[in-house]
């Protein structure tokens, strides 16, 4: 913090004063002006809503940010399962089936919006009926 410091007054409840003589310790603050500075910081940043990582406890952040991590991990390694899964499925149908490349070609922009219709929640049903119609 600055050395360059100004002085002014402070009118503060009784209750309040003891809250930071308490506090000031456990705060690592060597003073009670540390603290109350420290304190002031901390609202300011809170009220302004930056960096709100911050304002928070580290074991809470550090917690939320593990947790996301593994989520994260967990969601690629699902990812990574099921287009392995995909390939192995497109794999079969083209050795088993032969289909034009123009029928492939026709199929794609199709099933684009299909999946953006269903907002991803295709079935093998819909597929089904979406075929039997044609």
């Amino acid at each position: 913090m600055p050395r360059n410091k100004i002085k002014f007054a402070l009118r503060i409840a009784p209750e309040t004063q003891q809250l930071v003589k308490d506090l000031c310790p456990r705060d690592n603050c060597q003073t009670q002006n540390e603290f109350i500075e420290r304190a002031i910081r901390f609202y300011a940043g809170y009220v302004s809503g930056k960096e709100a990582a911050e304002y928070l406890p580290p074991a809470l952040v550090s917690a939320m940010r593990g947790t996301i991590q593994d989520t994260e991990d967990r969601i690629c390694r699902l990812l990574f399962k099921l287009a392995v899964e995909m390939d192995m499925m497109m794999n079969v149908l083209a050795a088993g089936l032969e289909i034009p490349e123009e029928q492939i070609e026709r199929l794609r922009p199709q099933c684009v919006r299909n999946v953006k219709r269903t907002s991803g929640s295709v079935t093998l049903r819909d597929a089904a009926r979406e075929q039997s119609r044609k």
